[in-house]
């Protein structure tokens, strides 16, 4: 969840470094990951523009039980979108975000305290605001490919869990 302790324990998982060379790769990665995912967790996207974090969350969407016909939009300009999945999904973007406070005042972690799974666009940009022990995929485009690097006890569990999936 999005609390933890005052000393909180190290990861223990080192970052993993997987190929996505097409499209297929990238929706197994998702299948690996929404089978591993527990209310609570939470995911940080990063990565330039245009290297296919939406589309990741569409394919993690679809894992979680979303039907075709929901269509997966970016939160680019609304800033979060909720997903009706198991466990459910809170969508945020915040690369138009300018400060912290306007980042908090998206309550996202009242989100992750109540159960969904927070997948944070640019939530590089305001860890504060996202809670501890959070999942970072960085994703790069040349090649196309993606690391995972855990920073709390439960995004460890998280990664390796992914991984041994995948």
């Amino acid at each position: 969840m999005a609390e933890s302790s005052s000393n909180p324990e190290p990861p223990s998982s080192s970052p993993a470094l997987l190929e996505l060379p097409n499209r297929r790769a990238t929706r197994r990665l998702a299948r690996a990951l929404g089978a591993a995912l527990a209310p609570g967790d939470a995911l940080i996207l990063s990565g330039p523009l245009g290297a296919g974090k939406t589309f990741l969350v569409r394919a993690l969407c679809r894992a979680l039980g979303l039907p075709e016909r929901e269509p997966v939009q970016s939160p680019t300009f609304t800033l979060l979108r909720e997903w009706p999945t198991t466990p459910r999904i809170a969508h945020a973007d915040l690369y138009r975000l300018g400060s912290l406070e306007q980042a908090e005042e998206l309550g996202l972690l009242e989100l992750r305290d109540a159960g969904a799974v927070l997948i944070a666009e640019w939530g590089e940009r305001f860890p504060s605001a996202l809670g501890r022990d959070c999942l970072t995929l960085q994703i790069e485009l040349a090649p196309r490919r993606v690391t995972l690097s855990a920073d709390g006890p439960r995004s460890c569990e998280l990664l390796r869990a992914t991984v041994a999936a995948r």
